[in-house]
């Protein structure tokens, strides 16, 4: 995700002091990986750099207190970003598939690959949904993204392991 854009969508809402922002994003998207307060204030540099938010100075505050408003630049930039689609991300060549190809290939039991793999996926899946069913409507949709990806890997967890033969015959050829 952009955090610039993140910020800049969130100043829409009005002016805000860095720490402000910081403690806004770390509710909405960083329940997993807040903010550090040095990377909110380097955007925020780069985004005052790049025209798309300015200063509201406050009389008698320092300037660790600086406002930031977003411009009428910053609001077309993140109408842009919302209007352009994310590309997919397909995962051609995924760290477990290597995993499987080197398993067969090294004499190491692909099968106890896969099934590491298989119960590392369903741990975390159980640890999901226990967040998910306790959570408010943005820890479910959160949790409901993450929980479809992970139950596509169980499916190719599934397909790899019903294909292993065909596949180690190909790998050893």
């Amino acid at each position: 995700m952009s955090v610039g854009h993140a910020l800049l969508g969130l100043l829409e809402g009005g002016p805000r002091h860095g720490y402000d922002l910081k403690r806004s994003y770390d509710e909405r998207f960083g329940q997993d990986r807040p903010l550090a307060y040095g990377q909110v204030y380097s955007t925020l540099a780069r985004l005052l750099r790049n025209g798309l938010v300015e200063v509201e100075s406050e009389p008698g505050a320092g300037p660790e207190r600086k406002k930031y408003a977003i411009t009428d630049a910053g609001v077309s930039d993140v109408a842009g970003w919302l209007a352009q689609p994310e590309k997919p991300e397909p995962y051609l060549q995924s760290t477990l598939y290597t995993k499987v190809v080197l398993a067969l290939l090294t004499g190491h039991d692909a099968a106890d690959v896969l099934d590491a793999q298989r119960a590392e996926h369903l741990r975390l899946m159980r640890e999901l949904t226990r967040r998910r069913d306790g959570g408010d409507l943005a820890d479910q949709l959160i949790c409901d993204h993450a929980l479809f990806h992970l139950e596509a890997d169980l499916r190719w967890l599934e397909v790899t392991a019903a294909r292993i033969q065909q596949l180690a015959a190909q790998v050893r050829a």
